[in-house]
């Protein structure tokens, strides 16, 4: 092989400079670098940059997930860098994720060389593409020479406008970047930092407003009924669903019950706000009698798989379903919608609240329907019944029993203080969250990896929430996705200044699978083996072997020792784990049918 000249590394250098000052002017401020040899021009130009804080880590699966929870926390793109090879592929996961939930992240995989593809070149594969329709933009600009000085600014800031804004929304940017050994150059003697702008300004400004809503189709529906105040409409939100005020103005004005999950923000006292859903429609009674009329979602799905099949028969029985997304995508899986809107979710319920008769400027025509009213009173019953249970949710009580799986979501929903984001795993934590976590004035921010639905790189994504500062970060995890991210505890020097508790939620295996028809259709034996998976590591032991602090709390512990050791984690900063052992897996699958049951029974005994 023949090696690059010295006037060629110097470029490489500078070109990686370049990159590394554009993106700088465009609004990047965190870059996740995983060790490695080919990434090194790239590596050394971050580390130079006062603008930029590098975060280091040993893993590229749990790098690629750190940059997404940046993203998650910021809204901005946090880069992510790798060398060549099996080390590009494992981002895969997080681009992914970043890909399906939204989220700006620009991934620099290092490459060798062009002359080194396809002829057994060690730590060589094909990266071109490699993530394929994921990523909403890809360039391979070719190892840097003079000739492309040009356009280095370019490539660097169109990588954050199309993280940004692309037409399909915020979402995942592929870099894949090939270098010639050797990989040290002298920036000047590569022609320096290309000039960029001399205001400072990025090289690219994409300037996009929030897709408005179509005002024909809103003018019909005004006119047709369809937007009615006291009908019997239903709207659902979820991530993503808009400005609170401007839904829940909607909400008032059409006095129509908002379904709101712990990602909307809207799980506030809010009069026409119902958290209980999961609950309330598992009576067999409530759901026949509340069949909505029209059904608009606004944001993602629901998780509860009850709350799903009660909106999919009701628009199967004739309901419009209006599917509002500023994106373009189909967020439609049951593809029953009648409408999908590509109009920003704020925007929208704006100009419709506008639109309906009698709303005037209080937002409250119809917000003393009966249809509302109905929603109300059995919300405040199965509100009641949650908060009744034996070990309940209320902050403040200190009861004697242990925790279980529904109050240990419910309680650290109430606890948190409203500046902390709560990061909560797929599976069993974000269902409990939605069915038993209440309303309160300031909820915490809630974030789940929910685009792909994977427990996969949970604990990093809160990793690289809590880099991003901004308050206290909690995650609540199974023990299950707790150690499949194991490597996300491997400490640098920052990580000693994180403000970050791990909660494992630790029931021997894989809760959601005692759910399923698995549990029983096999023998426990088999069950176990092949879903259940319970494992032999103790995440207690796991979490001290990597240095964080652990907080052990037994399967007989009152609920007030969880409490207490939540407080002092937020309160005092820094990393912690707290591992609660709770009831067996069958066990838990009993307790959550009588909690559900007594919701019901609550329900039914309203009489509405």
């Amino acid at each position: 092989m023949t090696p690059a000249r010295p006037e060629d590394t110097d470029v490489q250098a500078a070109f990686a400079a370049t990159l590394v000052d554009e993106w700088a002017r465009g609004g990047v401020r965190h870059a996740v670098v995983c060790p490695g040899s080919r990434s090194t021009p790239l590596a050394v130009a971050l580390a130079g940059h006062p603008g930029i804080a590098v975060h280091v880590r040993l893993d590229e699966r749990s790098a690629g997930f750190t940059a997404l929870g940046i993203g998650k926390a910021t809204g901005l793109p946090a880069l992510v860098v790798t060398t060549s090879g099996t080390a590009a592929v494992e981002l895969h996961p997080a681009v992914v994720e970043a890909d399906l939930s939204c989220v700006p992240l620009i991934a620099c995989t290092a490459d060798r060389p062009p002359e080194l593809w396809d002829v057994g070149a060690p730590q060589t594969i094909d990266q071109t593409h490699l993530y394929g329709r994921s990523a909403r933009w890809f360039a391979e600009p070719g190892v840097p020479d003079h000739a492309t000085r040009w356009s280095w600014r370019s490539l660097a800031a169109r990588a954050v406008c199309e993280s940004l804004t692309g037409p399909a929304g915020p979402g995942p940017v592929h870099l894949n970047l090939p270098f010639r050994e050797p990989l040290l150059g002298d920036v000047a003697g590569g022609g320096g930092v290309e000039p960029g702008r001399a205001d400072g300004r990025p090289w690219h400004e994409v300037v996009s407003a929030p897709a408005r809503p179509p005002e024909e189709w809103l003018d019909r529906a005004a006119a047709s009924g369809l937007l009615a105040p006291g009908s019997r409409g239903l709207i659902v939100a979820g991530a993503g669903c808009g400005d609170r005020h401007a839904v829940s103005a909607l909400a008032g004005a059409l006095g129509w019950p908002v379904l709101a999950d712990p990602q909307s923000g809207l799980r506030t006292p809010d009069p026409a706000v119902v958290a209980t859903a999961d609950g309330l429609l598992r009576s067999t009674r409530f759901a026949g009698d509340h069949r909505p009329e029209v059904v608009l979602c606004l944001g993602e799905r629901w998780a509860s798989a009850v709350v799903n099949r009660f909106l999919s028969a009701s628009v199967r029985s004739g309901a419009p379903l209006i599917v509002v997304d500023p994106w373009g995508r189909w967020p439609d899986p049951d593809r029953l919608a009648s409408s999908v809107l590509r109009a920003d979710p704020t925007e929208f319920c704006l100009s419709a609240r506008r639109r309906v008769p009698g709303a005037g400027t209080s937002g409250e025509g119809g917000s003393g329907s009966e249809w509302v009213e109905s929603w109300r009173r059995a919300e405040r019953r199965a509100r009641a019944a949650i908060a009744g249970l034996a070990v309940g949710p209320t902050p403040g009580r200190t009861p004697d029993g242990p925790l279980d799986e529904p109050s240990l979501a419910a309680r650290l929903f109430g606890l948190l203080p409203p500046e902390a984001t709560l990061v909560v795993s797929s599976s069993m934590p974000i269902r409990d969250l939605e069915s038993y976590g209440l309303p309160r004035d300031r909820p915490p921010r809630v974030v789940a990896n929910r685009g792909a639905n994977g427990i996969d790189g949970v604990v990093s994504t809160a990793v690289g929430v809590a880099l991003s500062g901004g308050g206290p970060t909690v995650a609540l995890v199974g023990d299950l996705a707790f150690l499949h991210d194991v490597s996300s505890l491997v400490s640098s020097p920052e990580d000693l200044v994180l403000d970050l508790t791990v909660v494992v939620a630790d029931n021997a295996g894989g809760g959601i699978f005692s759910f399923l028809a698995p549990a029983e259709a096999l023998d426990g034996r088999s069950f176990d083996l092949l879903f259940g998976t319970p494992q032999a590591s103790d995440p207690a032991a796991v979490a001290a072997g990597f240095g964080w602090p652990v907080v052990d709390i037994g399967p007989d512990s009152p609920a007030d020792a969880f409490d207490d050791a939540l407080g002092r984690s937020t309160a005092s900063g820094g990393r912690s784990v707290i591992r609660v052992r709770l009831p067996a897996r069958p066990d838990n699958v009993a307790l959550h049918g009588r909690v559900n049951d007594e919701i019901v029974r609550a329900v039914d005994d309203d009489g509405s």
